[in-house]
């Protein structure tokens, strides 16, 4: 696919970086549509039905967390916050509440558009279910997510359940950020929620056994105070969500 074959929606209050969003989006090929209110944005997504959509906290009508929680009602389109709002907590709420990335304000053009090829890539291999299998391959690592299996330089790895399952967590949502919550709900089970010790311990102990390098990390990556993101350029394969 193209970039012309996807359509971004823009959720922004700010005229100024509407006019920015939309010039960087269209050299990149990008159809683009607009709104600057909550309710405008809405009626974007039912009708537009756009392939992402850029949406900020701090709309005149609406928090923009309530964007998210009613489109999550019936839709997984990727969502990115682009917002001014840096503090870790409102990360933390945007994320839980079910947005895909999180950039805080300003930011370069280059990061948002990687953040947004990979949440469109994220998106068309879920979407796309004729075509998954259970492998994957990013950099010197792959795996199997049914045999359970995992090599590093085709060295075969031994992990733990738990280190097995986080790191499948991490494949299945490849470029998100997944917060310490989230990771303790799906991994451990909700009874965990409160301890976001575990997945330190078991992060690094991942980390130490797929990287080249644990103390500077090319693919588990720590977003601060937040959770972890699993970094790709790109998954070879295709993932069964």
């Amino acid at each position: 696919m193209s970039s012309s074959d996807f359509l971004i929606g823009i959720i922004e209050d700010e005229a100024p970086i509407r006019r920015f969003l939309r010039a960087s989006l269209s050299v990149e090929g990008f159809r683009v549509a607009e709104a600057a209110t909550a309710k405008d944005g809405l009626r974007l997504i039912t009708q537009d039905h756009p392939a992402l959509v850029l949406l900020d906290l701090g709309l005149p009508d609406a928090d923009g967390l309530r964007i998210i929680q009613e489109v999550r009602q019936w839709s997984a389109m990727p969502i990115i916050i682009i917002s001014a709002r840096g503090e870790e907590q409102s990360k933390i709420l945007a994320l839980d509440a079910g947005a895909d990335d999180y950039l805080t304000k300003p930011f370069g053009v280059g990061e948002l558009l990687a953040r947004i090829r990979v949440a469109l890539r994220h998106a068309v291999r879920i979407g796309d279910k004729g075509r998954e299998t259970t492998s994957f391959q990013f950099g010197p690592i792959c795996g199997d997510l049914a045999k359970r299996r995992v090599t590093v330089d085709d060295e075969e790895v031994k992990l733990t359940k738990i280190e097995f399952d986080l790191l499948a967590i991490l494949v299945r949502n490849a470029g998100k950020v997944l917060t310490h919550r989230y990771l303790l709900k799906e991994v451990w089970g909700p009874y965990a929620v409160d301890e976001p010790h575990y997945v330190r311990v078991f992060m690094a102990n991942l980390r130490k056994k797929l990287e080249r390098n644990p103390s500077r990390p090319e693919y588990l990556l720590t977003e601060q105070g937040v959770g972890y993101r699993l970094k790709v350029d790109e998954i070879t394969g295709g993932i069964r969500s």
